[in-house]
C-alpha cells in the first residue's frame, strides 16, 4: 500500500503542489551504479551496417554483456558498442546487461531487422545553431569527442550533424570555400575545410556514434553551397560511399523550381525521389525533410520516405518562436508514430549562435530556467526528434542536467510513439498528455503567461477515473495518490511535467 509522506498529505489537503520552478538544476544527478537509458526499441534494415551503443550511466569503468543479440552481430564488451550487420528481417528480444564495481543492471531490449528505422525519435546534435557556416573536420571530431565525454551519449544520443556549408560555394572567391563544385567525374567536392569526409565518417564511428550530412533538392543551398539538383543518385551514393548515416535535405532554392505552391505533389515531388534513392542504397539514412511546413508536409512525409520533418520555420533560440512552433504543433499528432517524426526544430539552449554586432557570435541562451526546463517539456511531450543546437564542447551543468534527464527522455522516446497534445486550456494556461507505454500518462502543465498561476490537471480531461500516483518527472520523485485531479503552482513560461500511474 502506497503511504504519503506528511509533508505530501498536507500539500495536497492545503490544494495546488507547489511546482513552480526555481532557477537552478532540479534532476538529481545519476549513481553509481549502471542503469541503462534510451530508448527500448531499434530499427535497422537487413544486410546494412548496424552500429549502436548501449546508453548507461555509473560509474566507469563498466562491462557490458548481452543476450539474444541476432546472428550478424557483435558486442564489444567495454564500449558496449553493437556492430556488425544482421541477414534476416525478423523481430529480436534482446537483453542488455552492464556491470562496474558498484552493481549491475539490465534492461529489455528490442531489434527490429526490417524496412522501418527511427522507430523512436532520433536523437543527436546539429551545427547550425552553433556555428552557421563556419564548420570543419576538425569542429564535428571535436564535438563528437565531446558527446562522449560529456556523457550526452549515455543518454541515447548517438547523431553528429553537418549542416550547410561543407561543399563548395560556387561563385565564392574565398579559396577555402570556392572553386569548382564538382569533380571530372560530376561528384560533389567537399571545400578544404574539409579534406577527408571518409575519415571523418568513421572518426565518429570509432567514437560509437553516427554522423549525418546536408545538402538541398534545389541548384543551392539556404548558404549558396552547391546543391543536388539534377545529381540526387550521384549525391546520395558519395554520401554513402563516405560512410554517412543521416541527411537533411533542405528546400530553399527547389522552392524557384514549384510552379503550384497549392498542390501537394509539386512539394512531394523532391523528396519523394530522394526517398526513394536512399532506400536502395547499401546503408541506412534516416530521413530528415527540411522545408519548414509547406504543403502540410506532416501528412504526407511519411509516405515519400521521411523518418521526421519540420513543421515550421527555424526555431532560432528566442522564446516566442519556441512558443510558436511548440504549442503550434496541436493538431499534427496523428501523422506521428514510430518510424514518422513531426520536427518543429532543434532545442537551442546552452551556448548558441547570437545575432548581433559583426554578424553574431556564441554567446549563453537568453532564455530563463523556465522557459528551458518548458522546452525540453514540450518536445518530449510531443515525441519531438531531440537534436540539441548547443555548443557540445561548452556544456554547463544546468544545460547538461536539462538534456539528460533519463525520465524526461524516457517520455520522448517511448516505444508506444503517440505524440501528445492539449487536453485543456484556460487562458494562458494549458495541459498537455501522452499516452505512455503500459497505460501510465505523461502530463504536462504549461504556464504560457507572466504571473506565477495554479493548473489544473483534471482526470475527467485524460480520461482517467481513480486513485494515480503523480511522480515529478524533474526533480524524479512521486509526489502521492491523487483522485480526481493534480492542481501545480507554476511559475512564468514554466512546467510541471508529471507522469501519472495508477495506484495499485
Amino acid at each position: 500500500m502506497y503511504t504519503l509522506p506528511r509533508t505530501l498529505i498536507r500539500l495536497c489537503l492545503l490544494g495546488a503542489v507547489a511546482l513552480a520552478q526555481e532557477p537552478g538544476i532540479l534532476t538529481p544527478p545519476p549513481g553509481p551504479k549502471p542503469k541503462i537509458n534510451g530508448a527500448k526499441v531499434y530499427g535497422a534494415r537487413p544486410g546494412h551496417p548496424f552500429l549502436y551503443t548501449i546508453p548507461a550511466t555509473g560509474t566507469r569503468p563498466m562491462t557490458f554483456s548481452t543476450k539474444g543479440l541476432p546472428k550478424g552481430l557483435k558486442l564489444d564488451a567495454p564500449s558496449g558498442r553493437i556492430a556488425g550487420a544482421v541477414a534476416r528481417k525478423g523481430d529480436y528480444a534482446v537483453t542488455l546487461r552492464a556491470k562496474n564495481a558498484a552493481g549491475s543492471a539490465e534492461r529489455k531490449f528490442k531489434i527490429v531487422i526490417g524496412d522501418t528505422l527511427a522507430l523512436t525519435p532520433p536523437m543527436g546534435w546539429s551545427t547550425w545553431y552553433n556555428a552557421r557556416v563556419a564548420i570543419s573536420d576538425a569542429m564535428v571530431r571535436a564535438q563528437a569527442d565531446a558527446m562522449v565525454s560529456s556523457g550526452l551519449v549515455q543518454h541515447g544520443y548517438a547523431y553528429v550533424n553537418i549542416d550547410d556549408g561543407w561543399n563548395i560555394k560556387p561563385g565564392s572567391t574565398d579559396p577555402a570555400i570556392g572553386g569548382p563544385a564538382r569533380d571530372e567525374k560530376g561528384d560533389l567536392r567537399p571545400n578544404q575545410n574539409f579534406p577527408d569526409m571518409k575519415g571523418m565518417c568513421d572518426y565518429v564511428h570509432g567514437k560509437g556514434l553516427k554522423i549525418g550530412i546536408y545538402i538541398g533538392p534545389g541548384p543551392l543551398t539556404c548558404a549558396g553551397f552547391e546543391a543536388s539538383y539534377g545529381h540526387e543518385e550521384q549525391d546520395a551514393r558519395q554520401f554513402a560511399a563516405w560512410g554517412f548515416d543521416f541527411l537533411k535535405y533542405d528546400l530553399c532554392s527547389y522552392q524557384k523550381l514549384i510552379k503550384d505552391p497549392k498542390n501537394p505533389e509539386e512539394h512531394k515531388k523532391p523528396y519523394r525521389l530522394m526517398g526513394e534513392i536512399l532506400r536502395k542504397l547499401d546503408r541506412d539514412f534516416v530521413f530528415n525533410l527540411c522545408q519548414y511546413g509547406r504543403g502540410n508536409v506532416w501528412e504526407w512525409g511519411r509516405e515519400v520516405g521521411g523518418h521526421f520533418w519540420r513543421t515550421a520555420g527555424d526555431v532560432g533560440g528566442g522564446w516566442n518562436n519556441v512558443a510558436r512552433f511548440g504549442y503550434g504543433q496541436a493538431g499534427m499528432e496523428k501523422w506521428a508514430g514510430p518510424g514518422g517524426w513531426n520536427d518543429p526544430d532543434n532545442i537551442n539552449i546552452g551556448h548558441i549562435f547570437q545575432r548581433g554586432a559583426g554578424g553574431g557570435k556564441l554567446a549563453p541562451t537568453t532564455l530563463t530556467p523556465n522557459e528551458q526546463y518548458t522546452w525540453m517539456s514540450l518536445w518530449s511531450l510531443m515525441a519531438a526528434p531531440l537534436v540539441f543546437g548547443g555548443d557540445m564542447t561548452k556544456l554547463d551543468d544546468f544545460t547538461l542536467n536539462i538534456l539528460t534527464n533519463d525520465e524526461v527522455i524516457d517520455i520522448d522516446q517511448d516505444t508506444l510513439g503517440k505524440q501528445g497534445a492539449p487536453v485543456s486550456k484556460t487562458g494562458d494556461l494549458e495541459v498537455w498528455a501522452r499516452d505512455l507505454e503500459g497505460g501510465s500518462k505523461a502530463v504536462g502543465m504549461f504556464n504560457r503567461g507572466e504571473q506565477e498561476a495554479e493548473i489544473s490537471a483534471r482526470w475527467s480531461d485524460l480520461g482517467l477515473t481513480g486513485s494515480y500516483v503523480v511522480r515529478d518527472v524533474w526533480r524524479q520523485k512521486d509526489l502521492g495518490k491523487f483522485e480526481n485531479e493534480f492542481k501545480a503552482k507554476v511559475g512564468r513560461h514554466g512546467v510541471a511535467l508529471v507522469r501519472l500511474t495508477r495506484a495499485r
